[in-house]
């Protein structure tokens, strides 16, 4: 019996060794292999560089500097604090920091860890001559963004900064993965995937000790594409020279083409504090009230004021409802119903070019109501209003553009007589973009036509033009062109807009001076030139800059400097 028991309890163990043996051979065999592979494989990623951006002659906005890096292989964990130690010491850094960085970005411990970037040139020979002593640091050689005109262009280029989670879920399928660095608003974001570089490196083999035996394999890193902007810079410089420290924005385009010339927003930022991880600053853009990454051209709505009523005009032309020679007495006022509509001046008697010239509130009024709300709805959304451009970068508001079926779907009110008299001078509840103001005035200038603003004019060396949606018809008449051209003329030569007179280059436009409730007024200015072959549109709005007046004076200064370094 006794020998039984024995038999017995050398037969279980020899049947638990030999499940235990099944176990690590067969069924964890596969895993216990790749993993054997893992720790006797070194990956030494190398990076490519991301596209540069360029102006429209050749001119680099945004490339890459070389920039040193200091990686940490992981396998001698009992030494990784004293290494650490030693790095902060020869760099002059927070130990703290490096070891929570080496934290942040371990992922497995073949592969190297970053723990400091952007060392310098100095701190990298120092570590050379250290890795003697310490074989487990590396220094390598990484690209770094450099915006070379510091806040030029910055809402218009973006910037770039680490993948977030919403960005993440939508990009995964286009090889996107967590810690990605990717481009945040402009052309940064919205050509990401043309400008973002292809990682590539070598696949080494080391021994038990972490010492090299062979190369595996090499896969050369990809660049990014070169993006060509349609942007001129030095028209960009003159533009962002002339707003100086103003709040607003600045936009020139061909009027034909809709490729954009400069666009300017106020307050700027600088991209490279993202770049550096200057988190004080970061901070600071973030909390600072003017809101200083918010591109004003496109992503924000304003009442136009006066530079809405070349709509009017159009529309009333169009309709029949008035023509050229058609007068109204300004008495400085217009009564609607119980209600006195103020004009900025008693004008007197005023044909449809001199209420132009003069910005006549009280001509547009009775125009106005003569038309109706529908029917100024109507042609605004025409000349592109209360929609989306379509402009080639990302956060595009649409405004916009009331009529009597949106007042009482959205307000639960009627639609009055003093809805339409504000409507017709570009107030009450109209908003729009300074985008669409300057798509609006190019109708005027191309002949009639709505173009799409568009900012990249190439990718990699390819056009863009097969892309972009061609300029559609507004459909009007060409003696409403020339009678809303001439008005737009005499404004330069006798009217609100007469301080551009003498520039050297013949100018038609609109000055435009917006009601704000509880603030001070917005000034806008918008025209084209030359005045009989235009290859130009101009937009400057000024938010709470006060009367029209203001933003003509800069557009002129601008004009002016575009004609002294012989742009036009």
């Amino acid at each position: 019996m006794r020998v039984k028991i024995i038999y017995s309890g050398f037969f279980l163990l020899f049947a638990v060794i030999f499940t235990g043996l099944f176990f690590l051979q067969v069924i964890k065999g596969g895993s216990y292999r790749l993993l054997s592979e893992k720790n006797c494989v070194r990956l030494m990623p190398q990076e490519g560089t991301r596209g540069k951006i360029l102006d429209l002659n050749g001119k680099v906005i945004v490339d890459n500097n070389l920039s040193y890096e200091v990686t940490l292989l992981p396998q001698k964990n009992e030494k990784v604090d004293s290494t650490l130690e030693m790095l902060a010491k020869a760099l002059g850094r927070n130990p703290a920091v490096l070891k929570k960085s080496f934290r942040q970005n371990l992922v497995s411990s073949y592969l190297p860890v970053t723990v400091a970037s952007n060392i310098g040139t100095h701190s990298a020979i120092i570590l050379e001559e250290l890795k003697a002593d310490y074989p487990e640091i590396s220094v390598a050689t990484r690209p770094l963004r450099h915006y070379s005109y510091g806040k030029l262009a910055s809402h218009l280029i973006g910037y770039l900064g680490e993948i977030d989670r919403w960005r993440l879920t939508r990009m995964a399928d286009y090889g996107y993965n967590t810690k990605d660095i990717v481009g945040f608003t402009g052309v940064e974001e919205r050509y990401d995937y043309y400008l973002r570089q292809e990682e590539g490196g070598t696949s080494i083999e080391v021994d038990h000790r972490g010492r090299f035996v062979r190369i595996l394999g090499y896969k050369p890193p990809q660049n990014g594409k070169d993006i060509i902007l349609t942007i001129d810079l030095e028209i960009q410089k003159i533009a962002e020279n002339c707003i100086g420290d103003k709040k607003g924005s600045v936009i020139i385009m061909d009027p034909f083409s809709g490729a954009i010339r400069a666009m300017v927003s106020r307050p700027g930022f600088q991209a490279q504090s993202f770049v550096q991880k200057d988190q004080a600053a970061i901070k600071d853009l973030f909390s600072d009230e003017s809101s200083p990454l918010l591109n004003r051209a496109i992503s924000t709505r304003y009442p136009p004021g006066s530079v809405f009523k070349m709509v009017v005009a159009a529309a009333a032309l169009e309709t029949a409802k008035i023509n050229p020679s058609t007068t109204h007495v300004c008495e400085g006022y217009y009564q609607v119903g119980k209600q006195k509509f103020n004009c900025w001046s008693s004008h007197g008697i005023q044909d449809l070019m001199d209420a132009i010239a003069n910005s006549c509130n009280n001509y547009f009024y009775q125009t106005g109501l003569s038309l109706g709300g529908q029917a100024i709805h109507d042609y605004a959304v025409k000349f592109g209003f209360g929609k989306p451009t379509n402009i080639d970068i990302f956060n595009e508001t649409q405004g916009i553009v009331p009529s009597p079926f949106w007042k009482k779907f959205t307000r639960l009110q009627g639609w009055y007589n003093g809805d339409t008299a504000n409507f017709s001078i570009g107030q009450g509840y109209l908003l729009v973009t300074p985008l669409q103001v300057v798509r609006m005035i190019a109708v005027f200038a191309n002949n009639g036509f709505l173009v799409t603003p568009h900012v990249v004019a190439k990718i990699g060396g390819q056009d863009t033009l097969i892309w972009r949606k061609k300029p559609s018809t507004v459909g009007l008449k060409q003696s409403t062109l020339e009678a809303i051209n001439a008005g737009m003329r005499k404004t330069i030569t006798s009217g609100t807009g007469a301080v551009m007179a003498q520039l050297p280059v013949e100018v038609a436009g609109k000055t435009g001076t917006a009601q704000v409730f509880g603030s001070r007024t917005h000034g806008w200015f918008t025209g084209f030139f030359p005045y009989k072959k235009p290859r130009f549109v101009i937009c400057v709005f000024l938010e709470n800059g006060g009367p029209g007046a203001n933003a003509s004076m800069m557009a002129k200064d601008i004009i002016d400097q575009m004609c002294r370094e012989g742009l036009v």
